[in-house]
Order: structure tokens, then sequence, then C-alpha cells
């Protein structure tokens, strides 16, 4: 593998963890963050947010064969700046407003200019609260948890 494909690979794997961040964001954490940005630049639909259905695939103890687990709802939107940097987004649910502006945050991710603020203002802290929501959760499912233990009896 040559330097170019490795910056590649680093770029899109950067990419593909921030738009993690994007589509597990709450829809109403995300709108109180995007407001924070201010004045975005324009910006146009390339595919307006819509909402289907995607099926999801699961392994058997996270290891076997892969069987089909069920359907999903999902929306989509894809978004041009008036630059031409494209946006694009995945988002469980029904939220096209949630899709929208993940696709826009999406596309001033990639822009220079952009990255920083957004990356400090947006995709740390939505990063942040996801992380605190899963160890409430966890933390909350400890408490459920259940030690067995086996009795060993004398011999008859």
């Amino acid at each position: 593998m040559d330097h170019s494909q490795a910056g590649q690979e680093a770029a899109n794997a950067q990419r593909a963890a921030w738009m993690r961040v994007l589509s597990l964001a709450s829809p109403a954490a995300l709108e109180g963050a995007f407001s924070a940005l201010g004045q975005l630049p324009g910006h146009q639909t390339l595919r307006p947010a819509q909402t289907g259905m995607a099926m999801v695939r699961a392994r058997s103890g996270g290891t076997g064969a892969r069987f089909n687990l069920g359907e999903m709802t999902v929306t989509r939107c894809a978004v041009t700046l008036d630059g031409g940097v494209v946006g694009v987004a995945y988002v469980q649910g029904r939220s096209l407003r949630h899709a929208e502006q993940a696709a826009v945050a999406d596309a001033l991710l990639q822009l220079p200019d952009w990255h920083d603020t957004v990356q400090t203002q947006l995709i740390q802290p939505l990063a942040r609260e996801h992380a605190d929501k899963v160890e409430r959760q966890a933390r909350i499912a400890a408490q459920t948890k259940v030690e067995f233990f086996t009795m060993v009896r004398g011999e008859d």
C-alpha cells in the first residue's frame, strides 16, 4: 500500500467516526449543538431527506454465520455546499431534520476552514453525550446482574 492509499484510508476512518457520532446523536442534542455553529455556508439538496427501510444482519455470538435479523427505519439525505463539497447522512428513525443536519455537518467537516470548529462545537460534545448515555445504561444494567454459584454436595 502506498502513502496516498494509507492517507485516504485514514481520512475515510475519520469521516466514518464523525458520521457515526452524528447518526447516534439524539435529534434534540444535534439541533442544539447545530444552532450554536452560527451562520453556515449555503447548501443545496442533492437527495432530499427520505425515509425507508434497511435490513439488519447479525451473527450468532458475534462470530457465527450471518442471518437477517429484521428491518429498521432509516432516513438518508445528501447535500452539497456552495463550494461543491458533498455531505451525506444515514440516521436511524424518521427524523428528516436530523438527517439533513447530519449531512450538512458532514460536508462542513470536509472543509478545512470549518473542520476544527465543527469538531469542537458539535462532534466532541455529541460524542461525550453518547458515551455518558452508554455508561448510564451500563450502570443500570449492572444493577440487575445476578451471580450464580454452585454448591458442591458431599458424596452419598
